[in-house]
């Protein structure tokens, strides 16, 4: 016997409407057409856009089958299931739970209510049919239900008890013809085919309206991410007008020799925890270190020299060896001193360096464990903390920040040092921005720079200034994964005043 085709909904009711007929309920009549609900509302919906129908919304709550009760329609109740699944000499209840699964509880319970199940005298594990046959009245009222019967509050009651069932709120419709009625709708054509053009029928095609004023489909295009790229060019663009020279910063790995002790930070220091600092398990160490001049780190390390005391402890070169996450990129501008210190004869330089850091930090909104560190210095003949402020200043104000304090601080490495604090107008405080200070000759003059040989140098992270200048008080919204990509879309970018 042939498959019946599926009617054509949109001529169905048109045809309905034309011959003086009304469609009160949109639900009855999706029926009475044996196709879905949804089917019907799309031709209604775009019946409507045109005018050719009018609609009236009618919105009803209804009691819906939840994924269970569909489950009980389609097999039957759980306790119906239960007594089925019994054979004649009964069965054990490791057995029907096996079989039952996770209806076996809910079936146990309401079939003994029902009677239609006892136990063997003396064994309450052997579970025995009482009736031959039974009504699954549940499985029948779910049924009902879906066919859209109305049933006792007393059932209505019982299903939600069981959880069986929920309200749902549904729309339906009443029709109508609209003011651009139509018995048939005439589809116009929107492209001219080569199959017309080779029949010659798109001189009688009905073609659609070009809605010249629709607006395009927004074009996808990358941003620019201002901490990555608007800021950081600004940054370096400031460093070269000043003369200063890019330093090498691919080694995110960096033994704890160039990164602490070449500084002069002792072995003992609190940066060296496994709580501040990242370390790694493999390579867990390196042997690649210049021999002599570790010779000397470790003296001045122990019993000072050059002026100074030392620390006066037992220097372990194992320590020295650890590899980690580089803390700060001052490890690079120590490697780039001890390097400038083997050029003979000496030149003075200017270094700048941009680029990631790592440290074992307790992420807030203005804290990450991994951000980008900017490390400027100058190595020059009879520099002093003066040149060090006067530089500092010249290089603030070129990114737009004026407003600058200076704190006295203490480092391993620089004596005298500073703290560098800006105004944050959106947290309407005083941020630290930066620390600065001195190279200490315990660090230098291992190295094997000149006597009369001075080191300015500062550093600051990327991340504050970027978001002194962008109003922005939630490093995480900057950078990292939970950066809304939003803002990165709507900000405009950050134009920095360069002097």
């Amino acid at each position: 016997m042939a498959e019946k085709s599926p009617p054509d909904v949109e001529a169905c009711l048109l045809a309905h409407l034309n011959s003086g007929g009304e469609v009160p309920d949109s639900r009855s009549y999706a029926s009475s057409l044996s196709v879905t609900h949804d089917e019907l509302e799309a031709v209604i919906k775009s019946l409507s856009a045109f005018r050719i129908v009018e609609t009236t919304d009618i919105t009803k709550e209804t009691w819906v089958l939840t994924d269970e009760a569909k489950g009980y329609v389609a097999g039957g109740s759980p306790e119906a299931q239960l007594v089925a699944a019994i054979p004649p000499e009964g069965a054990s209840k490791d057995v029907l739970r096996e079989k039952l699964g996770s209806v076996f509880d809910i079936g146990m319970k309401t079939a003994a209510k029902n009677k239609w199940i006892g136990f063997e005298k003396g064994n309450k594990d052997l579970v025995l049919r009482k009736v031959d046959t039974i009504k699954d009245d549940l499985q029948e009222q779910l049924k009902r239900l879906e066919n859209g019967e109305v049933l006792s509050d007393k059932v209505i009651d019982d299903l939600k008890r069981r959880k069986l069932i929920t309200k749902e709120k549904s729309i339906w419709y009443a029709l109508k013809k609209g003011p651009q009625f139509v018995a048939k709708r005439k589809k116009l054509a929107t492209d001219v085919t080569q199959e017309h053009l080779r029949s010659g029928d798109w001189k009688d095609l009905e073609f659609k309206d070009y809605n010249f004023g629709a607006q395009g489909q927004p074009i996808a295009i990358g941003y620019v991410q201002p901490l990555l790229e608007v800021v950081r060019e600004e940054i370096q663009n400031i460093f070269l007008q000043m003369g200063f020279t890019e330093m090498p910063t691919n080694n995110y790995v960096e033994s704890s020799f160039w990164n602490f002790d070449a500084l002069f930070q002792p072995q003992q220091h609190p940066a060296r925890d496994s709580h501040d600092t990242f370390f790694l398990e493999a390579p867990a160490a390196t042997k690649q270190l210049p021999e002599d001049y570790l010779e000397k780190v470790k003296e001045v390390h122990q019993r000072g020299g050059y002026g100074s005391k030392g620390y006066g402890y037992d220097w372990k070169r194992d320590e020295a060896e650890k590899n980690l996450l580089r803390t700060h990129t001052t490890a690079v501008s120590t490697r780039m001193l001890y390097k400038l210190a083997q050029e003979k004869p000496f030149a003075p330089k200017r270094y700048y360096s941009i680029d990631r850091v790592f440290r074992n930090e307790a992420v807030d909104r203005t804290h990450l464990a991994e951000f980008h560190q900017i490390e400027g210095l100058i190595c020059d003949y009879g520099l002093t903390l003066g040149d060090l402020i006067g530089v500092l200043e010249d290089f603030f104000s070129s990114l737009g920040m004026s407003k600058l304090r200076f704190k006295p601080a203490y480092n391993p490495y620089t004596e005298p040092s500073m703290e560098i604090f800006s105004y944050h107008e959106g947290l309407k405080k005083w941020v630290e921005v930066g620390n600065s200070g001195m190279f200490r000759p315990e660090m230098l003059l291992p190295m094997g720079l000149p006597e009369g040989v001075n080191v300015i140098a500062w550093g600051l992270s990327l991340e504050r200034p970027t978001m002194i200048l962008y109003g922005i008080d939630n490093i995480r919204d900057l950078f990292g994964p939970k950066v809304d990509f939003n803002l990165i879309k709507s900000n405009p970018l950050c134009r920095l005043g360069l002097q």
